[in-house]
């Protein structure tokens, strides 16, 4: 029989824009003013039922409104927009029809053209803004990462990948929350969670997601001999208990003793927790915490991503961001990306990027590879792969 899953409440609210897709990818913009003009007042009863929305303090309702504000907004501003340069330009082809004075005319027809520019432009806006939306845009994000193929040199990979997204959601003003870790001997980890909250924090991270391969010699090689090692990050939007429901008698919770760093509590107090959903096999746990309650919460917290993960994976076999997609078996011949320290050169293989700056990625200078990444999805849709 297979296992039960946890109650997920899928957000239906959120990608609704890709009603309007199909036409606007064929470019028939014409076609899809109907539907625009209804954004439109979608857009203003929303705005009228806000305060009463706030006032009921429906939390699952707040977040929706706001969602869909969020989305609404940019659509609507950029039509207005075509709509306004729309006028421009009607209003300037009648004037050409009773104008003689060549100095005047040529002014309008200048104003036209530009005008004209200005809805090529929206157009282009309207297309890329009408795309599905991601439903995990705006989620603070989980990310698992694990040293796997390799050793003690894999979990030291897995140390570097932890301080180069340190550093790089530092740049990008995310905040960075460890939620468990378990270091290794010589300064890596085996593995570490963390969580990450800001509204980029999913656009930026969603395509680290699957196994890291470096090429290098090893700190603990005496012989100079290059190794190829492996490590996994698994990218998990964060999921509120409005999102997702457990029963809790569904929960085998074990509480222990810490062990590895950590303060004077963390070792000598049984506060680590250990969080298995039976159903499922899935385990989540924390000892990091002076706190058992704090470990159990955070523990709690990866386990409703993790959760969240399976069910999603489980109802869409090819959605981009289930966990078991990207750890894969974490063995060296997988990888999305691989790290060259000989050559400096980093190789993301899912569109055949190469740059020669590894050692400023190791820094979080990861915008290059990320915006290539974006770019590449959104052309991908815009052509209706």
């Amino acid at each position: 029989m297979e296992p039960s899953l946890p109650t997920v409440v899928v957000d239906q609210n959120s990608p609704r824009l890709e009603n309007e897709l199909v036409a606007v990818v064929a470019g028939n913009l014409a076609a899809m003013f109907e539907h625009l003009d209804e954004l439109v007042s979608e857009l203003d009863r929303l705005e009228t039922t806000l305060p009463s929305i706030y006032a009921e303090g429906d939390q699952r309702a707040i977040r929706d409104a706001g969602r869909r504000e969020k989305e609404l907004r940019p659509v609507v501003n950029a039509f207005l927009a075509y709509r306004t340069a729309e006028r421009d330009v009607a209003s300037g082809r009648e004037l050409l029809k009773g104008e003689t004075d060549a100095e005047m005319r040529s002014f309008i027809e200048s104003e036209i053209d530009d005008q004209l520019a200005v809805l090529v432009e929206v157009e282009q806006q309207l297309k890329e803004l009408l795309l599905p939306r991601d439903p995990n845009e705006g989620q603070n994000v989980i990310v698992e990462i694990q040293g796997t193929e390799g050793g003690e040199e894999a979990n030291l990979w897995a140390g570097d990948l932890f301080r180069m997204y340190q550093r790089f959601l530092e740049k990008q003003s995310l905040k960075l929350e460890i939620l468990s870790g378990q270091p290794s001997e010589h300064g890596g980890y085996r593995e570490v969670t963390f969580l990450v909250k800001g509204d980029a924090a999913w656009s930026r991270l969603k395509y680290e997601g699957g196994p890291h391969r470096v090429q290098r010699v090893p700190s603990t090689e005496s012989q100079g001999r290059v190794h190829t090692s492996a490590a996994t990050v698994a990218i998990l939007p964060e999921r509120d208990e409005v999102d997702i429901t457990i029963n809790p008698s569904d929960l085998q919770i074990d509480i222990y003793r810490a062990s590895g760093p950590g303060g004077q509590s963390v070792n000598t107090t049984d506060s680590a927790v250990r969080i298995t959903h039976r159903p499922t096999g899935v385990v989540a746990q924390c000892q990091d915490e002076r706190s058992q309650l704090q470990n159990r919460e955070r523990a709690m917290t990866i386990l409703r991503a993790r959760l969240y993960a399976v069910e999603q994976e489980k109802k869409d076999a090819e959605f981009s961001a289930n966990r078991r997609s990207q750890v894969g078996g974490g063995g060296r011949s997988e990888k999305i990306r691989t790290y060259n320290f000989k050559d400096n050169r980093v190789t993301d293989h899912r569109i055949g990027l190469t740059i020669y700056s590894l050692d400023r990625v190791l820094q979080g200078e990861l915008d290059e590879v990320v915006d290539a990444l974006a770019a590449d999805e959104r052309q991908r849709q815009l052509s209706g792969e």
